[in-house]
């Protein structure tokens, strides 16, 4: 890996659409290098790293904010008509600046079912539910903004304090078994940290607009919640059959459940040489048990 200051240094300014879990993380990891990042809220708060935006109030940010800045990385989500509210209400000023990339966190649900098998980004989009559907429209707005802009497909994600720890403890768990099901997840600090690999060595890696970041294993909902109850020392609850579970979870709980695929991440980190630092959840939840039990 090269050094930070070949392609990404302090000079660098950031704008972070979102400040959920994946775009609060990045933003501090990238001020940790030195780099200026400037995080959306919709409203105010008393975070002086942070400014308002807000698409269905139509409150844009400042013309200040926008001073300077080289990287945007956008993580909202479609609005409920399946438009991106970044774009929507910033396109225009995006596009008038000297950006040198931008950043969209999208899903791996584009790809829809693929009963269990591996799948790639040389596979076509074959989005199932609406909200795939939804953020693939995204995805295409983007490429055609004219923006010089870098797509990543994202499964589950979890991290210190949003993991099944968290739900455990909350008493918010439910052992679903069903046969053959696998899902495919992604550390957020790998999330973070694939997209700075990429963009320090940006100058020498061939570019790529859509790219998976996902682990290397992924395995069924019950191996993960078993091996945090052992962690805990604690048992874990009988298994529920999916059918038997299905008229008690609400329709997102179900859609969830209704696909399985298995998320290639080769061009990442084969093609392209990223290290994944999490490349299983159990070195991934070991990560997150350590900071459940401060």
């Amino acid at each position: 890996m090269k050094s930070s200051a070949s392609s990404l240094n302090t000079k660098k300014k950031f704008l972070i659409l979102g400040s959920g879990f994946s775009g609060s993380f990045f933003a501090k990891t990238i001020r940790k290098l030195g780099c200026t990042a400037l995080t959306s809220s919709r409203s105010e708060n008393k975070d002086p790293n942070s400014f308002v935006f807000n698409s269905e109030n139509r409150i844009v940010p400042n013309e200040k904010i926008f001073d300077g800045v080289t990287h945007v990385l956008s993580c909202i989500p479609p609005d409920k008509n399946g438009n991106d509210p970044v774009l929507r209400s910033l396109k225009n000023k995006l596009r008038s600046l000297s950006l040198e990339w931008a950043g969209y966190l999208s899903t791996t649900g584009v790809y829809g079912d693929t009963k269990g098998d591996w799948v790639s980004e040389l596979d076509p989009p074959n989005p199932f539910q609406n909200r795939s559907h939804r953020r693939l429209n995204c995805e295409k707005e983007w490429i055609k903004s004219g923006l010089p802009v870098q797509i990543f497909r994202l499964p589950g994600i979890y991290g210190p304090g949003r993991s099944t720890f968290e739900a455990i403890k909350n008493k918010k768990i439910r052992v679903i078994s069903k046969k053959n099901q696998v899902f495919s997840r992604i550390h957020v600090a790998d999330i973070t940290n694939a997209i700075i690999f990429l963009l320090r060595n940006k100058d020498s890696l061939k570019f790529h607009q859509i790219i998976n970041i996902a682990d290397n294993e992924p395995c069924s909902q019950i191996e993960v919640i078993q091996y945090c109850y052992s962690l805990l020392d604690l048992k874990m609850p009988k298994p529920i059959l999916f059918e038997e579970a299905k008229e008690e979870l609400s329709p997102i709980a179900q859609s969830f459940w209704m696909e399985n695929r298995r998320i290639s991440n080769k061009l990442l980190c084969e093609t392209l040489g990223y290290k994944l630092i999490y490349k299983n959840y159990k070195i991934g939840l070991k990560n997150c048990y350590l900071n459940f039990k401060k």
